[in-house]
């Protein structure tokens, strides 16, 4: 108590409230760890996956290898499944860009040897980048993965078959192009095994031999080039 002029007795001051921390700090600290988390677990899935296959792998694998708990994973996915869903979206993104670069219109008003070298170039160093992709996309059978693989596969195919009409014989039957892009396509696929079962030179060796393969195959078809 303080005295005033007249000896009576003021209360002192209260003192000032200290800040609080916003309430939406924590949460969103909360958040940022958690989505730490989540990227720490897919990646250690993706090693997983890559090394054993989708079935051989196991929860159990995958939190290991993160080095976390196996009841830390089950925080965020109740199974291997929804892991590998969750992976797979997020890779069937980036291989959506991927394919994206591959098919730029500048790209496609190139001489076939470059053509081959702008479309594949970017397919082949996404699956070179993220090998899980096609440890997912071809041995899981997770039926969400499947469906959404399809999807990417078929817009591959149209995107070929456009290409292909612009530069095969004017008036050619749609089931001819429709063949010769579905045959483009299964060529790519199994040499991408291949590619992906390699490194260093044999890889590269590997990427050359698979252009020389499309451009034997393509240039006899070619009867209109690309617009220039």
């Amino acid at each position: 108590m303080n005295a005033d002029k007249a000896g009576e007795s003021t209360p002192a001051p209260a003192p000032e409230p200290t800040p609080k921390t916003p309430p939406e700090t924590a949460p969103r600290r909360r958040q940022a760890r958690g989505e730490r988390r989540i990227a720490q677990l897919l990646a250690a899935a993706a090693g997983v996956f890559c090394r054993t296959g989708y079935a051989a792998a196991s929860t159990n694998a995958i939190a290991r290898e993160a080095g976390v708990s196996p009841g830390t994973l089950y925080q965020f996915f109740p199974n291997k499944e929804a892991i590998a869903v969750e992976l797979g979206g997020q890779l069937l993104q980036s291989a959506h860009e991927a394919h994206g670069q591959a098919f730029l219109p500048e790209n496609l008003d190139r001489p076939l040897p470059e053509l081959l070298d702008a479309v594949l170039d970017p397919v082949i160093a996404f699956n070179c980048q993220n090998p899980a992709f096609w440890a997912l996309m071809h041995g899981s059978g997770v039926p969400g993965i499947a469906q959404e693989h399809d999807e990417l596969h078929g817009g591959m195919l149209t995107r070929v078959e456009g290409l292909l009409l612009a530069c095969l014989t004017p008036g050619a039957p749609n089931t001819e192009i429709t063949h010769v892009a579905q045959m483009v396509l299964a060529i790519v696929q199994s040499s991408i095994e291949l590619i992906l079962a390699s490194e260093g030179a044999e890889r590269a060796a590997y990427v050359a031999e698979l252009k020389t393969v499309l451009f034997r195959y393509l240039d006899p078809l070619i009867t209109t080039p690309p617009p220039r």
